[in-house]
């Protein structure tokens, strides 16, 4: 069951959800609007998820960044955001979305007791100006239904834009078999 806004509201002061720092004016009916922090990064990978990702920092100018269609960039969001009892959901904006900016395609589930600054995927599909401090993307929050198991990932642990560490997962060959 997803929260309402006022829930959302609720929830944050009473301390099960953490959004700091929290503005009633960015309360929606079913979500809370987030904020697109400093650190914005181009990622350069290639086809081998073995291989480490480089990540090239992109420089703001005049208060504004700008992102180039068909690069992949991650940056974070400003505030911190999480809960120990429910779910976390961060999706872009429909309104960001219409501009041909998508947020967060692939990894928009949080995990319960994850609470940091989450690493925000950013693909633009026409170049566009992203500027610190905007609104980009939305929050949702869902109750967890059986035994809450706390996240205890690598991920979590971050304030800042992390890069895929598939690379150091074990990340073995699939055994091929000849069909018969």
């Amino acid at each position: 069951m997803i929260l309402t806004g006022q829930a959302i509201t609720e929830a944050v002061r009473d301390g099960d959800i953490v959004i700091d720092p929290f503005d009633d004016d960015r309360v929606n009916p079913n979500s809370y609007n987030y904020r697109l922090g400093p650190e914005i990064y181009r990622v350069e990978s290639g086809p081998d998820p073995r291989r480490d990702a480089v990540q090239e920092p992109v420089e703001t100018v005049d208060g504004r960044c700008l992102l180039r269609k068909g690069q992949l960039y991650l940056g974070h969001t400003l505030e911190r955001i999480g809960s120990t009892r429910y779910v976390t959901s961060l999706i872009g904006r429909s309104s960001i979305g219409r501009l041909g900016l998508f947020v967060q395609l692939s990894a928009d589930l949080g995990h319960c007791g994850a609470v940091h600054r989450w690493t925000l995927e950013l693909l633009p599909a026409l170049d566009i100006y992203v500027y610190p401090g905007q609104i980009i993307g939305q929050v949702s929050f869902w109750t967890a239904t059986g035994d809450v198991l706390a996240y205890r990932g690598w991920y979590g642990r971050h304030d800042r834009p992390m890069p895929s560490k598939l690379h150091r997962n074990d990340v073995r060959q699939p055994q091929i078999r000849e069909l018969q």
